[in-house]
């Protein structure tokens, strides 16, 4: 039975740590966020947590960027669920013959699918976490310290409490959610600036990251182009399968127990949303390692690999 967040209008009971923002487009939207919690308050038990990161945001709103930033700067795996499924269809896994078949058909992957490719993946880290020289273990679980950011899954309640199953299974709670929280005119000023170089996906804004020649593509001279998707329609539409799907979501995890997982709201000033998320990062989990500590750790003359996830 489908459980209803809203009456009439009225706010959902939360905990007392969790505010509902309107936003500034045409329809106003009660969406339940949590607070910015202090370290002692939000933070999980482990002495020496793992990062295991689970971030959403709006259509647009700069995950990818922030996330691309944590993975730069750290020593941290990123996990798309997107980029997962295509490797197994192209692999032509059990997972990925299945997967084609559903999607060919105009299917629905189903929520335990979407909870295997993870699966799978995150067995493959942990197993793979104690074969390099810098590998560190917790002092509370005596697991090897994981640090990655889950993209893409889960996207509904169902799937959330899928995961934090498998995880509870796996001794390895979730130790920080990000919500990323732009307001949507802010989003639209973006998207009516952005554009795009298809062939490599290479993205352009005139307002803050223009091409060096206006309108062209840095690297190949070819003419730049608004993506498919960039209009006000469509990202409406967009936002509103994202409220619907991830209000409930949130208010998921907003309303466990405040000790379980870090939970971060990024909001106000768009220059301040990176520093703020690499603060959290630098204080709450302080075992993440950035890559010139690794490059130092190693030996001389050891050669360097760095795996691609």
């Amino acid at each position: 039975m489908a459980l209803s967040l809203f009456k009439s209008g009225a706010r959902p009971r939360c905990p007392a740590w969790v505010r509902s923002v309107s936003n500034v487009t045409g329809t106003t939207h009660a969406l339940p966020i949590y607070m910015n919690l202090p370290v002692t308050e939000g933070s999980p038990t482990d002495a020496n947590p793992s990062l295991r990161m689970l971030i959403f945001g709006k259509p647009c709103a700069g995950k990818g960027t922030l996330t691309s930033k944590l993975t730069d700067k750290y020593d941290i795996h990123s996990i798309s669920t997107g980029d997962l499924l295509r490797q197994h269809i192209l692999e032509r896994t059990d997972i990925g013959k299945e997967a084609e078949e559903i999607v060919a058909s105009g299917g629905l992957l189903p929520d335990e699918l979407m909870l295997d490719l993870v699966a799978q993946k995150l067995d493959t880290l942990r197993n793979k976490a104690c074969r390099e020289p810098t590998c560190h273990t917790s002092k509370e679980t005596h697991l090897p310290l994981q640090n990655w950011i889950l993209d893409g899954f889960p996207r509904t309640q169902r799937q959330g409490r899928l995961l934090d199953n498998y995880l509870k299974h796996r001794n390895l709670p979730l130790s920080l959610v990000v919500n990323v929280d732009i307001r949507d005119g802010v989003i639209l000023n973006w998207i009516a600036d952005r554009w795009v170089h298809i062939p490599s996906g290479r993205v352009y804004s005139t307002s803050y990251k223009p091409p060096k020649v206006s309108g062209y593509d840095d690297v190949t001279g070819e003419p730049l182009t608004k993506g498919p998707d960039d209009t006000p329609e469509i990202y409406s539409r967009r936002l509103d399968h994202y409220y619907a799907q991830t209000s409930p979501l949130l208010y998921y995890y907003a309303s466990r127990s405040p000790h379980a997982t870090r939970l971060v709201n990024l909001d106000g000033d768009v220059d301040l949303l990176w520093p703020t998320l690499d603060s959290v990062v630098r204080e709450s989990f302080p075992t993440v390692r950035e890559h010139t500590m690794l490059a130092r750790a190693r030996l001389p003359g050891q050669m360097q690999v760095r795996s691609s996830f």
